[in-house]
């Protein structure tokens, strides 16, 4: 499931470079190191307890706007839902394509017709386009 995660996120990077941040990145971060790795693409993470030097803090309910300048793919995984709502703003605001990955038995805390489920080979999440 993690790598179709992974592949689609990767599929979305159209752009050269492609500027991504993940939002809440805890302690699993399988996907941006995968991310990390590939080429053409620029990676930020972002939390508001900082895991390690590389995990720039932010607090997604106030977020500091210029750290996400030209960021074209926001994405979170397993969010809280009280956050869920912030990360869309936070997309919405700066024009960024959103995918956030619930927990299987979780639903969407974001009521909003520009956000939709996406099913991918194995993994399913939620998606916003870009406003083109």
């Amino acid at each position: 499931m993690w790598n179709d995660f992974k592949e689609y996120v990767l599929l979305q990077c159209n752009k050269k470079p492609t500027k991504i941040a993940e939002i809440a990145i805890g302690k699993f971060s399988a996907v941006y190191e995968f991310l990390e790795n590939q080429e053409n693409i620029e990676i930020i993470k972002t939390d508001i307890n900082p895991a390690d030097s590389i995990v720039i803090r932010d607090d997604i309910t106030k977020p500091d706007l210029k750290i996400y300048e030209n960021i074209d793919i926001i994405y979170s995984i397993r969010p809280p839902g009280e956050l869920q709502p912030y990360i869309y703003n936070l997309a919405k605001k700066i024009n960024a394509m959103l995918i956030i990955k619930t927990l299987t038995s979780e639903e969407l805390n974001i009521n909003s017709k520009d956000i939709r489920l996406k099913n991918y080979r194995k993994a399913s999440f939620y998606i916003r386009d870009k406003n083109e």
